[in-house]
Order: structure tokens, then C-alpha cells, then sequence
């Protein structure tokens, strides 16, 4: 079984890489403790991703994909964005994130509660060309959070084709439409990225 390392140590997005890439065998940081913290100080997706996936990859020297992902709200001016994981402080608390993204749209009406979430993939290896693979989900902020699987702003983040809040969804029916599965499916049409 072939290895691929995913620059992540968030038990959530582990879970949807090993969905996503069946027949792989999926590694992360949690299998290197030894990888000292990787800096996320760019200001785009792709910036993020980039740093994750080319650090790894050069300390490792293997193939390395780093995801970095995030929550766009219209009438937040498209905040989190790249702060989505941090919106509420450095905690990183889902909790603390979905309270005040509810918060900030309290008066906003249904109509004017569009969203997106947004992933962008990176895929290095070392002394390559980092490659760069976009997802989006479209969706509604709820009134309320709803549902208690998937992580991150999933109760929040109404899908209305399904009627349903992302962390309403069983796992195989959110990595049908998710934003890292689009990512992912536009990466796997891409052979010559895993000649590994």
C-alpha cells in the first residue's frame, strides 16, 4: 500500500483524508512528533497550505499534501477566512468560533446569510513545483448550530441541497460535497502527482 503524508494534526481532517484517499495508507503529524510547530503566517489559503505541505516535505523528503481551509461569510465581508480556526482567539475553540460568527450575523435575514467553504490542497515534494488544488462547498449560516458530526463550523454551515447542516450529514454523504473532497477529487484526476 502506497504512503502518502497529510501536514496536519487535526483528528477531524485526518478522518476525511483517510475517507477521501481509500487505499492509501495516510500518515500525519501526529505520526512525526519529533516535526517542531509549523508556522501558519501566510495570508491566503494558498500561502498557508504551501508553508504546511513544503516544510514537511523537505524534513521529510517524501510527497506531502497540507490542506488549508476555512469558512467565507458574505456578510462578513468574508471573514473568517484564512482565520477560521483562530476566529475567536488562539485557542482554536470550535465552540468559541460558531458563538461568535452567530453572534456578528444575529440580525442578518436567511437571504443574506450566504457562505462558503473554501479549502485550497498543496502538493510537494522536495526541489519540486508546489501544485495547488481549489474546493468550494456553498452554503447558509443556521440561526443555531445543528448536528454533532464533522468539526469546525459544520453545525453552522446550512447545505440546502440536503436541507440539512453540514454536521447533520453522515461522513460519506459530507465527503460527497465537502470542500476538501472537490479538492481532493480535482487532485486525484492529476496521475503524475503520485508517482511516488
Amino acid at each position: 500500500m502506497k504512503e502518502i503524508v497529510i501536514a496536519t494534526e487535526n483528528k477531524g481532517k485526518i478522518a476525511e483524508f483517510k475517507q477521501l484517499l481509500k487505499g492509501w495508507e495516510v500518515r500525519s503529524l501526529l505520526d512525526y512528533p519529533q516535526i517542531p510547530e509549523i508556522i501558519e503566517n501566510g495570508e491566503t489559503f494558498a500561502e498557508n497550505a504551501a508553508i504546511k505541505a513544503e516544510t514537511l516535505a523537505n524534513h521529510l523528503n517524501c510527497i506531502v499534501i497540507a490542506d488549508d481551509s476555512g469558512l467565507e461569510v458574505d456578510a462578513l465581508q468574508g471573514r473568517p477566512g484564512v482565520y477560521s480556526a483562530r476566529y475567536a482567539g488562539d485557542s482554536k475553540s470550535d465552540e468559541a468560533n460558531l458563538r461568535k460568527v452567530l453572534a456578528e450575523l444575529v440580525d442578518v435575514p436567511a437571504e443574506d446569510r450566504s457562505a462558503r467553504f473554501i479549502c485550497v490542497m498543496a502538493v510537494s515534494r522536495p526541489n519540486e513545483q508546489t501544485l495547488f488544488y481549489e474546493g468550494t462547498c456553498e452554503g447558509i449560516i443556521a440561526q443555531e448550530a445543528i448536528g454533532s458530526n464533522g468539526f469546525g463550523y459544520d453545525p453552522i454551515f446550512y447545505v440546502p441541497k440536503h436541507e440539512k447542516t453540514m454536521a447533520e450529514l453522515s461522513p460519506e454523504e459530507k465527503n460527497n460535497l465537502s470542500h476538501r473532497a472537490n479538492a481532493i477529487n480535482k487532485l486525484l484526476t492529476y496521475e503524475h502527482v503520485w508517482n511516488v
